[in-house]
């Protein structure tokens, strides 16, 4: 079995109530930290990669963030799946070739850019090239921004992540989507969900472990963090520097 074999199948949960955690390491170290803690695969956050390497959130180099992804799947001995935003503009083949490069097993693909949500058909068609050229040694994860770009429906959702999996895609990830619409999205739509909880306990989800239960129970296959480790470490850090100074 290969780990691209091994990670789709830690999408079968039997227990909605305990649904997988994908924690996200920014660099070798914190990959190491987290699968000493006894996680089974990682997801990397684009945007803790970029804090880490000097850059705001979307504006990482490809060249850099492939390379960052590279080295913490290096690090580690799980499957990695990484975060690379909306695919910086590369064609299905080089873009599967460059996560492949890495040792990546999945990636997460965004529907929007800096020009907004991105036309849903036209974004189908693209995902539907990514799954051709990659086959099965990807599992892809299809980010529906609905909701962080303020398109509050869950049935505009719903409708995209439809033409996502029809396209190919393993899973669908529908950010920033209210607790409260879970169950809806959960009806209406075939496959693994990926939710996005945040660690300070604010937002749409939460983050405490019965909490992380109950989420499941809603809905969620997966859950993931986005930057919220590397956010946490960054102010533990600051905190024992001001300890220091004083």
């Amino acid at each position: 079995m290969t780990k691209a074999d091994t990670f789709r199948a830690l999408h079968r949960r039997p227990d909605p109530a305990d649904p997988l955690i994908l924690p996200g390491p920014w660099d070798a170290a914190s990959a190491r930290a987290l699968v000493d803690a006894g996680f089974p695969a990682l997801a990397t956050p684009s945007a803790g990669v970029a804090a880490s390497l000097g850059y705001e959130d979307g504006e990482t180099p490809a060249d850099e963030m492939f390379a960052a992804v590279a080295r913490i799947v290096r690090a580690v001995d799980v499957p990695v799946s990484a975060d690379v935003e909306d695919g910086y503009g590369l064609p299905p083949k080089e873009l599967v070739e460059r996560l492949l490069e890495t040792g990546a097993v999945g990636c997460n693909l965004e529907d929007s850019g800096q020009g907004g949500l991105k036309d849903p058909h036209a974004h189908a068609e693209w995902l539907a090239e990514v799954r051709a050229a990659a086959g099965d040694r990807l599992f892809i994860n299809a980010r529906v921004d609905t909701f962080v770009r303020g398109v509050k429906d869950p049935e505009r959702a719903i409708e995209r992540a439809a033409l996502y999996i029809a396209a190919g895609a393993d899973c669908v990830y529908p950010i920033d989507a209210p607790l409260d619409v879970l169950p809806l999205l959960r009806a209406g739509i075939e496959g693994p969900i990926n939710v996005f909880a945040r660690l300070d306990g604010e937002g749409p989800s939460k983050t405490e472990p019965t909490e992380l239960a109950e989420l499941g129970r809603q809905g969620a296959t997966r859950i993931t963090f986005g930057p919220g480790l590397q956010r946490r470490a960054t102010h533990a850090l600051r905190d024992i520097a001001a300890a220091l100074k004083k």
